[in-house]
């Protein structure tokens, strides 16, 4: 990540914090203003109480995630489903011996963030734990919300849907400690692959190896039996204690509102290492990078469902939302619109709240074209489906997940010349620097 975001910095797509802010909601709150107006990085140079610099809003774009992937075109989904469905090299994972100045330290060094009012505490929201399957040596890479105790505790939040949730409770019914890495500023490649849903059985890291393109460094941690990839800025190693939990929360959720203070799991940290000049990644959750991080499992996830089985299925975007679902179709004939919500709402149970299907003139990155598609497209008496009571995200005590909406966007059958849009000849390629200059107002 450090060379990923020094390239960034480089090219002048970073916006640079001099000043010193404190981890005490201050950060957050820059992040959340300049995330308003800009999708560009934020590197805090200094930040009170740590020695660490701080990263946030890295993956907060999607033409950042399409470079990422190689997907020039912009249409994402494709090409990451390509990568994960490719077949494994001879070499994915490069041995390498432990760098003579990576440092060891304390979870009290690491920059306090605390980002929403009501948290229980300061919080790590970017680490990617790594994990194996205690059965099958399978590595998983995932995200858990991680509360800061002290300097050898974090309680974390495990969710039932998740892999890593069914290997803590193998290792618990057999008495043992899961072995855990958290990876705080891992290579891009390994962020991604965490984002990505795939096979239960399929292995995360062999993934990220796929997206580089080469062999993935990796190097033994120092306190349990994990190789990590070498490159991650910081990595704390420790274990999930069996048959602990502990009192966690509240916790200001991605989808903006609280989830409240519970009994959750037990992190027993036993060593806490990073690279020389390291970068600490913060992630604001709810915010863009949080849901670009979501969308990549849950599009994707859609995309691989729809194009087994229907033509015509372009690209699949979760914007501005994770249970907002887009697709973009080259129609095919009368009524393929209706066949691709029904098969959408079917591809995740838990996610596929609302979904929209609109033609390849929209752009489904960009929800005031989407909803302009909607306003000008759609009849709501006809091409509107709602299907009642299914259930969906598996936290919805109030009910208000439950059921479907699908908005048939398309153009009407048999009329396109009637709806092609009107254009500017040459009006994506001009530089408004070339016409105007320093003015402002």
């Amino acid at each position: 990540m450090h060379a990923y975001v020094d390239s960034l910095i480089a090219r002048g797509d970073v916006r640079i914090v001099a000043r010193e802010v404190d981890p005490r909601h201050e950060l957050a709150a820059v992040v959340q203003r300049s995330q308003a107006e800009s999708e560009a990085p934020l590197l805090f140079r200094k930040v009170r109480g740590t020695a660490l610099p701080v990263v946030s809003n890295l993956y907060g774009s999607q033409r950042r995630l399409c470079e990422l992937v190689g997907a020039p075109d912009r249409r994402f989904c494709p090409r990451f489903v390509d990568l994960t469905e490719s077949v494994a090299g001879a070499a994915m994972f490069e041995p390498v011996a432990e760098a003579a100045d990576l440092a060891a330290g304390r979870l009290g060094e690491l920059p306090a963030v605390h980002y929403f009012e009501r948290d229980g505490g300061p919080y790590i929201t970017a680490g990617v734990f790594l994990a194996r399957d205690p059965e099958t040596g399978v590595a998983n890479l995932s995200f858990c919300r991680s509360m800061q105790v002290s300097d050898t505790e974090l309680r974390v939040r495990l969710a039932p849907p998740h892999d890593l949730y069914k290997y803590q409770a193998k290792a618990e019914a057999t008495g043992a400690a899961l072995e855990v890495a958290i990876l705080l500023g891992p290579p891009p490649e390994v962020f991604l692959a965490a984002c990505a849903s795939i096979p239960y059985a399929a292995d995360e890291l062999e993934l990220a190896a796929r997206i580089r393109g080469a062999a993935l460094p990796m190097r033994r941690c120092r306190t349990i039996d994990l190789d990590v990839p070498a490159e991650t800025e910081i990595v704390i190693e420790g274990r999930i204690l069996p048959s602990v939990r502990r009192p966690e929360g509240p916790f200001g959720e991605f989808m903006g509102y609280y989830v409240d203070r519970s009994d959750n799991n037990v992190f027993e940290v036993s060593a806490v290492v990073w690279r020389p000049g390291a970068y600490y990644h913060a992630l604001v959750c709810g915010s863009p990078e949080d849901l670009r991080a979501l969308e990549v499992a849950f599009a994707a996830r859609t995309y691989q469902a729809l194009v087994a089985e229907l033509p015509g299925i372009l690209d699949v975007s979760c914007y501005p939302a994770p249970q907002h679902t887009i697709i973009q179709i080259a129609p095919q004939y009368d009524g393929h619109a209706q066949r691709v919500l029904l098969k959408a709402f079917g591809s995740s149970t838990y996610y596929n709240k609302i979904c929209i299907v609109v033609d390849e003139d929209v752009d489904i990155h960009d929800f005031n074209d989407v909803w302009w598609a909607v306003v000008s497209r759609c009849r709501v008496d006809r091409k509107v489906t709602i299907v009642p009571e299914v259930p969906g995200f598996y936290r919805d005590e109030a009910g208000v997940h439950r059921g479907r909406l699908g908005v048939d966007a398309t153009k009407p059958w048999g009329q396109t010349a009637a709806f092609e849009r009107k254009r500017i000849p040459g009006a994506a390629g001009i530089d408004l620097a070339d016409y105007i200059g320093g003015t402002r107002g």
